[in-house]
């Protein structure tokens, strides 16, 4: 129940062009679970527990994205998290940035707040996931 007030707190918070948008949660959260699924599983999971199908020929294991939060003493890695997915912090893992997937989470520019309420502009299909990462943590 907290996480999933946490999030639709935070997703509330998402702003486009500097100005407050109404978001529908449920079809934010629900396109973030489907971005994850289609791009995400294959090395982090189906729960999102690092043990996706192909993560063991990866020379990094991929990481628990459920367990972000509890790793970080109960705060969301948004930022980090951000800027691994679109690349401002690349991690090599497999011969090439991760993720394989990297240009399609651009476009459609959004601001999401952080807890501190820091803006950090990342593209609407990161919103979404970042939305779905927020509800399945442990």
């Amino acid at each position: 129940m907290y996480k999933t007030l946490f999030a639709a707190t935070l997703i509330g918070m998402i702003t486009t062009g500097g100005m407050a948008q109404e978001i529908d949660t449920s079809q934010t959260v629900e396109a973030g679970r489907d971005l994850y699924m289609r791009h995400c599983a294959t090395c982090h999971g189906l729960e999102a527990n690092g043990d996706g199908p192909m993560a063991p020929i990866l020379l990094i294991q991929p990481k628990a994205l459920a367990k972000l939060s509890a790793e970080n003493g109960g705060e969301f890695p948004m930022i980090r998290m951000i800027q691994r997915v679109d690349g401002r912090d690349p991690l090599v893992s497999h011969g090439s940035s991760m993720p394989v997937y990297g240009e399609f989470f651009e476009g459609n520019d959004t601001a999401l707040k952080t807890s501190t309420g820091q803006p950090v502009m990342t593209s609407r299909p990161i919103a979404d996931l970042v939305a779905y990462l927020l509800t399945i943590q442990e």
